[in-house]
């Protein structure tokens, strides 16, 4: 076998004749590195080409074994590197000394050849099981990465594709959907700092937010065409027809989600709080289930302003699109009785935020709509 396929063993000893018995030992097994002393074991080790193991003395001049294998140790480079001690020192406490600065086992003078051989190989043995065992939990590793990568994109197409079905039965949408996707990323990045909504507002949470945001109107699907199409103002039978699109979009989603092996997910499940509960105000007096205040998802409360300050921009079929200052006014007269007061602060912060993501993503044509959002 060829030096650069045998495990490669520096054998480190300020006694020659220490050295020698070693490296006749092993010479047969083994490509060796010899040190004198424990800079020279320490400089052996800044190469490319790292030991397998090391054999160490412990009592040498200048810098002693424990410090050579202290600093071993300290240097990620090198600290996987396993290092057997042959000292003559054979007392409990010196063992002890030994294991403390990082030694894997620890050999006493004068020593057996063959429980050195078989310590040697042991140790060469767990460390080739050890590189093992990382290099199978990095390629596991990098599985999962790519399979939560291939999973994230199939719910992004889901999402897309759920999203672009509301599109083509509603005629008012045009980059609706963007812009109150950005709004809501905005309002939860900001809120994150919150001591009320830090808990709710992490990394994944915020994404599953931005992702979810589209498919807030997704139960408009269901709405008959002569209602959802309507050419001027639902009349007050039409608009209870109308408000059925939460209950829709809820019942929908969570089909979705219970088909999932029949348990809950955070995949879609921020999509069932915004579809249904959005129209819920803080005061109670909206729609579906009248709820108030935080018994309302965050989600949906978020959803809540993203959706009203872009309808208010926006035009209608019985309004022209309301200047950026009117709208503002209009949801901050809104707080604590349409919207959450702290997310309505978080908004005001945010106004100048909204006003350049709605130039952003500005329709190139009109959209009209005989719904009216801030109902």
């Amino acid at each position: 076998m060829q030096d650069a396929e045998r495990p490669r063993i520096l054998v480190v000893d300020d006694e020659p004749i220490n050295v020698k018995v070693l490296v006749d030992l092993l010479r047969s097994d083994y490509a060796l590195v010899v040190a004198k002393d424990g800079p020279q074991a320490l400089s052996r080790c800044d190469g490319d080409l790292l030991p397998d193991l090391i054999l160490l003395d412990v009592m040498m001049p200048g810098m002693d074994g424990l410090e050579v294998c202290r600093r071993l140790k300290a240097n990620p480079r090198t600290q996987d590197i396993p290092v057997i001690f042959i000292s003559a020192m054979g007392q409990a406490h010196d063992e002890t000394s030994g294991f403390e600065a990082g030694a894997s086992d620890y050999i006493t003078k004068p020593i057996s050849l063959p429980v050195v051989q078989a310590r040697v190989r042991t140790q060469l043995a767990l460390k080739h099981a050890r590189s093992a065992l990382q290099d199978h939990n990095l390629k596991l590793e990098e599985r999962i990465r790519a399979r939560t990568r291939e999973l994230e994109q199939t719910q992004d197409i889901t999402i897309r594709a759920l999203a672009s079905l509301a599109e083509t039965r509603d005629n008012e949408t045009g980059n609706h959907i963007k812009r109150t996707q950005y709004y809501v990323r905005a309002l939860a990045e900001h809120l994150r700092h919150h001591p009320d909504f830090s808990a709710e507002l992490d990394d994944t949470a915020i994404d599953l937010l931005f992702k979810s945001a589209p498919l807030h109107d997704i139960g408009k699907v269901g709405i008959p065409d002569a209602i959802l199409l309507k050419p001027g103002r639902l009349d007050t039978e039409e608009m209870e027809v109308m408000k059925r699109h939460a209950e829709l979009g809820q019942q929908a989603l969570t089909a979705a989600l219970e088909e999932q092996a029949g348990s809950p997910s955070d995949f879609l499940r921020y999509a069932v709080e915004i579809s249904h509960y959005h129209h819920e105000k803080w005061d109670g007096s909206g729609y579906p289930h009248g709820l108030s205040g935080r018994d309302i998802p965050l989600s949906a409360r978020l959803m809540a302003v993203a959706d009203v300050y872009d309808a208010l921009i926006s035009r209608r079929v019985y309004k022209p699109p309301f200047p950026h200052e009117k709208a503002v006014a209009m949801i901050r007269e809104g707080s604590g009785t349409h919207f959450d007061p702290a997310i309505i602060d978080a908004f005001l912060t945010l106004q100048e935020q909204f006003r350049e993501i709605a130039q952003r993503y500005a329709d190139d044509d009109e959209h009209w709509s005989p719904i009216d959002d801030f109902r």
